[in-house]
């Protein structure tokens, strides 16, 4: 069984954000970039798991960006993946990143393709569902629990009040979230390792993007902090349900 992982990068959360070009983009300089946290710790955790135990052959890695995201897919490496290919292309559009990858996993043939439930920076949380749609396949999202049996999978997601557990047959995109895997750090060997493994680019066919970002906004200053006596209850009673508007 053949694995792929979408891999996106995203801003550290303890990053500063500072905008440009009145407000319609991101300053990239000094801005730390990471593996999205959801396709690192729990996409691709999974499918590292899954190959561990003897169900997967192997697990590849697809990303979509310029030549700046290649540390972040060579991290991914690192962690175990066993290929990586990045998509030679700069979106913040869904749709366009979705017909990228799906343009490449046609060609290849994939039995389960991970990715997380959404990106920490954009939080769509559309990408995977459009990516099976494209490829004509079967999609289960926000999955918390997945084991292969055969040619299905039985999938545990949360749902409102609850939990559900679905079977589908392969092949399947699944998007992942907390409770799919346990995070892991990558060693010293695969670190090396990743360095010289080769990095496949592919330039897409052109796509037009059926989104585009407007302006950006950051949040409004977080206020100062207000100290309140321990003997004053009913004052602070009064700012919780007045200022914070928490009662």
């Amino acid at each position: 069984m053949r694995i792929l992982v979408c891999i996106s990068q995203v801003p550290d959360t303890s990053t500063k954000i500072v905008l440009k070009n009145n407000n319609t983009s991101v300053n990239s300089d000094g801005v730390t970039w990471v593996i999205n946290p959801y396709d690192e710790w729990y996409a691709l955790i999974k499918a590292i798991e899954l190959k561990e135990s003897g169900i997967a052959t192997d697990v590849h890695l697809v990303t979509v960006g310029k030549a700046d995201v290649e540390p972040v897919i060579r991290k991914a490496l690192a962690l175990g993946g066993d290929e990586a290919v990045r998509i030679d292309a700069d979106s913040n559009d869904p749709y366009e990143t979705a017909h990228y990858i799906a343009e490449y996993a046609a060609g290849v043939g994939y039995d389960l393709i991970l990715c997380g439930k959404e990106s920490i920076d954009y939080n769509n949380g559309t990408t995977s569902a459009m990516l099976a749609e494209l490829l004509g396949v079967d999609y289960i999202g926000s999955a918390t629990g997945i084991q292969v049996e055969a040619d299905a999978a039985v999938v545990t997601r949360e749902i409102e009040g609850g939990e559900e557990t679905d079977i589908c047959n392969l092949p399947v995109v699944i998007s992942c979230q907390k409770g799919v895997a346990e995070a892991r750090i990558p060693n010293m060997r695969g670190i090396m390792a990743a360095r010289t493994r080769p990095l496949k680019v592919i330039t897409p066919s052109k796509v037009r993007a059926v989104t585009e970002v407007i302006s950006y906004e950051l949040p409004p200053a977080k206020a100062g902090i207000k100290l309140v006596s321990p003997d004053n209850l009913d004052e602070l009673i009064e700012l919780l349900h007045t200022e914070a508007k928490v009662i």
